[in-house]
Order: structure tokens, then sequence, then C-alpha cells
């Protein structure tokens, strides 16, 4: 357990190493560093562990979460802050980060779940900082994959699974138990 939080502890360490007077450049690379450490983390902490489940879980509500993330960028149109595209909203970085982050805390406990949130944040305000984004784009970017994070992971040991789906017809939740 502890080689889990320090590994989290590591790579949140080099997600706060952005220059003490950051332009909105260095911002957006900290916010970049912070989203893919917390990708690799929830992929290769399952991975080294052994856990396939937990692996292809935190997968899928990644996976998901950009879906979701890249529908609504396409169809609700908002210029960045910063005048670059019309693909503020929602934050895709801050999506991912909380989706790997909730995954992370669900599947591993608070112990790795709280750093990772920490990261996760840290990334939102960075998004910010580097008129990326509005505080709007990156709280609703929290909430997606917060829930993504959350719905889509099992904690270690469940017996019982629980998977939303839908298609053009409707959509459901799909439960699985092991005895």
């Amino acid at each position: 357990m502890y080689r889990r939080a320090a590994l989290v502890a590591a790579v949140a360490s080099f997600s706060f190493a952005a220059p003490a007077q950051a332009s909105e450049s260095g911002w957006a690379t900290a916010s970049d560093i912070g989203r893919n450490g917390l990708v690799i983390v929830a992929l290769g902490l399952p991975a080294i562990e052994g856990d396939w489940e937990g692996a292809k879980e935190a997968a899928f509500s990644i996976g998901a979460t950009s879906i979701v993330t890249t529908a609504l960028k396409e169809t609700i149109p908002e210029e960045r802050p910063d005048g670059s595209d019309d693909k503020s909203f929602p934050s895709g970085h801050t999506s991912i980060s909380f989706a790997a982050a909730a995954t992370l805390h669900k599947r591993h406990g608070w112990e790795v779940g709280v750093p990772a949130h920490i990261v996760a944040a840290f990334v939102g305000v960075a998004r910010v900082k580097a008129d990326k984004h509005f505080a709007h784009d990156v709280l609703v970017g929290a909430m997606i994959g917060e829930t993504a994070g959350w719905i889509l992971t099992s904690r270690k040991g469940d017996r019982v699974k629980w998977l939303p789906w839908g298609d053009a017809h409707g959509g459901g939740v799909t439960v699985a138990m092991r005895f």
C-alpha cells in the first residue's frame, strides 16, 4: 500500500514542478504533465499489481470520459479565453484527470485517491491559468470525469459490477453478480 501512495506522491510532485512565475505556456505544460501522470498511474498501477480488471476499468472510464467530452466539445462550441479555437467546453484535461483520479480512489482507496484528486484539481486550475478554459469548463469537466470514474470502476473484490449502456433506442444498467 505504501508503494502505491509513494508512486502517486511522486507523480504529484512532478505535476507541481512548474516555474515560480509560470507563463501561460508553463501552466499548459504543467497541466499536460499532471493529466499524463494521472493516466499513467491509473493504467500502470493495476498492471504492476497484476490487476488486469482494474487496468481494464481504468481504460474504460478514461475512454468513456474522452468520448463524452469530445462529443460535448463538438456540439457546444465555445471560444477559448485565448481565442485559439471554439473547443473550450468542457475541459478535456480536467475530465480525463478526474476520471483517472476517481478510478484510482475507488479501486485503491483514499490513500491513493486523495493525492490523485489533488493533482486533478491542480490540472483544472492550471487550465484556467493557462487561459485555455473558463472556470465553468473545468467544473463540468471535473463532474464528467468524476462520474465516469466512480460509475465504471469497481472496488477490488466487489462481487457486484454495474455497467451502464445505451444505444439509439434507449439505455439502462446491467448488473453482474459473482457467487
